[in-house]
């Protein structure tokens, strides 16, 4: 596992706030869009920045859908987009995996009480 791998597994949280949280106040329990997200990185072998894009991608796909699978999708074909094939990505409250992905390219983290599982391999 990288350096990055073994800071951030199982240590990593931080509280990420969107745009929206400037212009209006919102209650700590809220989980409406514009609200504080909190985010929990539970392990990562992937260099910070793009951990944080992950993070970034996810809170913009969490907004725009409502269901699970397309919150995925919308993910993985963003990755796919930017940083070349083949991206997989599982979200979700309550799954297993077991999962081989390529150096510097995996990354495990929770948004609120949703677990994301974003690995490249292929």
């Amino acid at each position: 596992m990288s350096e990055d791998g073994k800071r951030f597994g199982g240590a990593g949280a931080m509280v990420v706030r969107t745009p929206a949280d400037d212009r209006k106040p919102s209650s700590a329990s809220s989980a409406s869009p514009g609200s504080a997200k909190k985010v929990i990185i539970k392990s990562a072998d992937m260099k910070e920045d793009l951990q944080r894009e992950a993070v970034d991608i996810a809170i913009a796909a969490f907004e725009k859908h409502n269901v699970e699978k397309d919150v995925a999708e919308a993910i993985k074909k963003e990755f796919d987009r930017k940083h070349g094939p083949t991206w997989h990505c599982i979200v979700g409250k309550n799954f297993g995996s077991y999962v081989t992905h390529e150096t510097n390219h995996f990354v495990y983290f929770y948004l609120d009480s949703k677990a994301v599982l974003l690995f490249k391999s292929g």
